[in-house]
């Protein structure tokens, strides 16, 4: 799984400034700590959708591959903490101290609860609001946890975002781009310069259309999340 590489990759060698502004407390492959929080985040998720049985902890080390000399520690910690949601915010807020200037990281983590809650073949609307609280509690913004979410749940036909083939924490400058790219590949005039027939250039029009809507709708959602991050 990606975030086992991503773990495995950091504690092979030394972090760089890229992946973090200061020394964490401990790699998480060393760090206590950060097991037993993802240990807990993901035995608390196995309940969100309001059942946990034992094929949930398969799923947990598919995704998070307990080190074999701490498996038995970490099934029971697991089977304990999967018996109620309750007291899953403190573990994310303790995870998110300690790593605080490795994002990355977190992201990773949030990664492998994502295939966790696919592992039944659906993500709940229960597990989608525990995986979103996690994110804010980590400290990711409301678009990075939209691109995450499309990228493992996928996006309704009509999301702006998919409209402007954009991911949803593209900066303003990138959607500004693909906005002006579409348009100018999809303007009726274009239509209209080849001598297409009436039906082509209504197809170019709404097309057109439905390009600045999605626009509108995404900075329109972006200044709205500027106002509340303001407040």
């Amino acid at each position: 799984m990606t975030f086992w590489r991503n773990i495995a990759t950091l504690a092979a060698r030394r972090l760089d400034m890229a992946e973090c502004q200061e020394c964490p407390p401990g790699l998480p492959g060393q760090d206590p700590a950060f097991s037993t929080a993802v240990t807990a985040l993901g035995a608390k998720l196995a309940k969100a959708d309001g059942s946990a049985d034992g094929d949930e902890y398969a799923a947990f080390a598919e995704v998070f591959h307990p080190d074999p000399e701490s498996e038995n520690n970490i099934h029971r910690l697991y089977d304990l903490a999967r018996q109620t949601t309750h007291g899953f915010e403190s573990y994310a807020k303790r995870l998110a101290k300690r790593y605080r200037t490795c994002p990355q990281i977190l992201e990773d983590v949030l990664d492998g609860l994502f295939h966790i809650a696919k592992a039944d073949g659906a993500v709940t609307q229960d597990e989608l609001s525990y995986l979103e609280r996690v994110a804010d509690l980590f400290g990711m913004s409301p678009l990075s946890f939209r691109r995450l979410t499309a990228t493992h749940v996928g996006t309704e036909p009509d999301d702006p975002y998919r409209i402007l083939d954009v991911p949803a924490d593209a900066d303003d400058a990138v959607v500004h781009s693909a906005w002006r790219a579409a348009m100018s590949e999809a303007h009726p005039d274009r239509a209209r310069a080849r001598g297409l027939p009436l039906e082509f250039i209504e197809v170019a029009e709404a097309k057109s259309a439905a390009i600045n809507a999605a626009f509108s709708t995404v900075m329109r959602e972006r200044r709205e999340l500027a106002g509340l991050a303001a407040t």
